[in-house]
């Protein structure tokens, strides 16, 4: 009996490990653009999600984060390229049901279960890139990952988020293997 209790408490600490939500970072761009021409870029939030600390800290990592790529911030009215950030927050539900007992002969088992159900706030940050000039898109950076209730977590994720949006930019700067 020992076992199967045993064996359940790992079954179970593997499902709750499972549920941990990673980050997910997409990237997309226009191939025919030469970001190699792009020197300067403005910043501007398109969408705010309502903290004006969190828009604060995002505006800023991103732009340190083209900053450290070569680009130099400038006037709108003078960049090759604007960025519009966007963001937003979307309240989840998990369900998770754990079984307990021993299943019986067919479907004649003396077994309990028991469901939960567990909120969670998903943020989502849009990057967009477009050409100062055409007004076209030409980079566009998506990340999503589950908000914490601590400030300090969230800027960690954030700093994570940034670094792997930016991890190749510009487009064709990272060496071909």
């Amino acid at each position: 009996m020992k076992l199967v209790r045993t064996a359940m408490l790992a079954g179970l600490a593997l499902v709750v490990a499972g549920g941990v939500r990673a980050q997910d970072v997409n990237v997309d761009f226009d191939k025919a653009v030469n970001f190699g021409a792009i020197k300067t870029f403005s910043v501007k939030l398109g969408t705010s999600w309502g903290n004006p600390f969190g828009e604060k800290r995002v505006t800023d990592e991103v732009t340190q984060a083209l900053v450290a790529r070569g680009w130099t911030l400038a006037p709108e009215d003078q960049a090759d390229a604007h960025v519009v950030l966007h963001g937003a927050s979307e309240t989840k539900r998990s369900l998770n049901t754990y079984y307990s007992g021993m299943p019986g002969y067919r479907w004649g088992g003396m077994g309990t279960s028991t469901t939960s159900s567990t909120e969670y706030v998903v943020g989502t940050l849009l990057v967009d890139i477009f050409d100062a000039k055409g007004k076209n898109l030409i980079w566009r950076g998506v990340a999503q990952d589950e908000l914490s209730s601590k400030t300090e977590k969230n800027i960690k994720k954030v700093a994570k988020a940034t670094d792997k949006l930016f991890k190749d930019f510009p487009p064709g700067s990272a060496p071909k293997k």
